[in-house]
């Protein structure tokens, strides 16, 4: 049932709420991202389709995890400062302590078959969730054959030559642009709403169901914002260069992420290369295929998937301790880069937020987020692709003219087990309709106890 007009969400139900989002948040931004969309819009109706995407397009132009940030700006809508603290801080919070209590595994026990074995079920379930999300939101989007072209068109760009996904986002958003003022019609398939409160069909806007937020964005409260977030940001590193020195791990680490913070455009995903190539290569943090393994506690536990970052950073202290303890040095290192990275996140959203409201009638901003929105759907198809040739197949990448770049799966090295549980999840996702957490579970028991017998 939708709420009756002006019906106000208390901060206890918010809380609960965002405590079973948390919970949930697996799969990836695009299990994240279908996760909040079933339970905030379809089933608790606290914000409407098309206020949620646009708030999405915005969270998908930033640095940083897109997930944690749309978790963020929906609680900014719904209880302001507090409220979007709350939902980012808790939508990171079972991440935290699961990556860091795995860390401390690896690092110091080596059990990682133990982990394997927990977690094993879980990578192919993932591979159906990631894919429930594409099709969620291409239904929502892929409105006409232009919307369709446009997600085509993303895919073959970021799967086959390893375009930048800020590239993409860019030419996407200036397709729709210029599209919304040539086509309206084929371009704005995301109804943005008028400032009046009025839909632009003329019908009742549905967000007064739900109190939320509307804050003008004015000069003072920016330079507010500035003046807490980026202290909250800075002094840390300016504590650990003068108490340890810049040659310090926890400085370098501080330092690194931050400047990843500024730059990781395009979720986990886009940089999980970068991240990984400067930690083995350049500061030596980790060995190589280390990497992959955080990944994989990332991929299995709840929490955005740029969690692996606390992996990096809880190894690298780990063996360069300093006057630390390794375990000591690696928990103040897993602490350190959480806090470098997350920081930021919630600078952008607080800082942004108003303004983006304020342009939520614009209709060529909304031709452009829509058109984003449809390259999105191209980019998540290719992640979920790579993800389901890395989980059921080793591969090789091979580069032909034209940078062609194509990641063939050798079809010797198919993982029965792996590909059999991906049936199971598919079956349970698809055809019996059960629940993420239904579809997990069962798939990590079946996974552990093949991994046993195998």
């Amino acid at each position: 049932m939708i709420a009756p007009p002006g019906r106000t969400v208390s901060f206890a139900e918010a809380f609960w709420t965002w405590c079973r989002v948390a919970a949930l948040s697996f799969g990836g931004p695009a299990g994240q991202i279908s996760v909040m969309h079933r339970i905030l819009v379809d089933e608790k109706k606290w914000i409407s389709e098309e206020r949620f995407l646009h708030a999405l397009n915005y969270c998908m132009l930033l640095p940083g995890p897109e997930a944690q940030q749309l978790a963020t700006y929906i609680g900014w809508l719904l209880h302001r400062t507090k409220g979007g603290l709350m939902a980012g801080m808790l939508f990171i919070f079972p991440g935290v302590v699961s990556i860091l209590t795995l860390s401390v595994l690896y690092a110091e026990y080596q059990h990682v078959g133990i982990v394997q074995a927990i977690f094993f079920g879980l990578k192919p379930a993932v591979m159906a969730i990631v894919m429930d999300a594409v099709l969620r939101i291409s239904k929502r989007v892929l409105k006409n054959n232009t919307m369709i072209a446009i997600a085509v068109i993303s895919f073959v760009a970021i799967f086959f030559f390893n375009a930048p996904f800020p590239v993409l986002v860019i030419a996407a958003g200036t397709i729709g642009f210029i599209g919304g003022r040539i086509a309206p019609a084929r371009f704005i398939v995301i109804k943005g709403h008028q400032a009046s409160g009025a839909a632009s069909d003329g019908t009742h806007d549905p967000d007064p169901d739900v109190e939320l937020n509307s804050i003008a964005p004015s000069w003072f409260r920016s330079w507010r914002i500035c003046c807490v977030f980026l202290p909250l940001w800075f002094l840390p590193l300016a504590f650990l260069n003068a108490t340890l020195g810049s040659s310090s791990v926890l400085f370098q680490e501080a330092a690194f992420f931050s400047k990843a913070a500024v730059v990781t455009f395009g979720g986990a995903y886009s940089v999980l290369v970068y991240i990984g190539q400067q930690a083995v290569e350049n500061y030596g943090w980790l060995k190589p295929g280390e990497m992959m393994d955080g990944l994989g506690m990332a991929e299995t536990t709840p929490g955005p998937l740029i969690m692996v970052v606390q992996f990096v950073g809880f190894m690298g202290a780990y063996r360069n301790p300093g006057p630390f303890s390794p375990i000591i040095a690696g928990v103040l290192g897993s602490l350190v880069t959480v806090w470098t990275t997350f920081v930021p996140c919630f600078f952008w959203i607080f800082l942004g937020a108003p303004s983006i409201e304020r342009l939520r009638g614009n209709r060529l901003l909304t031709a452009a987020l829509s058109t984003i929105t449809a390259a999105v759907v191209g980019v998540i198809l290719n992640l979920a692709i790579w993800f389901a040739l890395h989980t059921m197949f080793k591969t090789v990448t091979t580069t032909y003219s034209a940078g062609l770049r194509l990641q063939v799966p050798e079809w010797t090295t198919l993982n029965v087990t792996a590909s059999a549980i991906a049936v199971l999840a598919f079956l349970l996702t698809f055809r019996w309709k059960c629940s993420m957490a239904t579809t997990l579970a069962v798939c990590c028991v079946v996974g552990a106890v093949l991994f046993e017998l195998g």
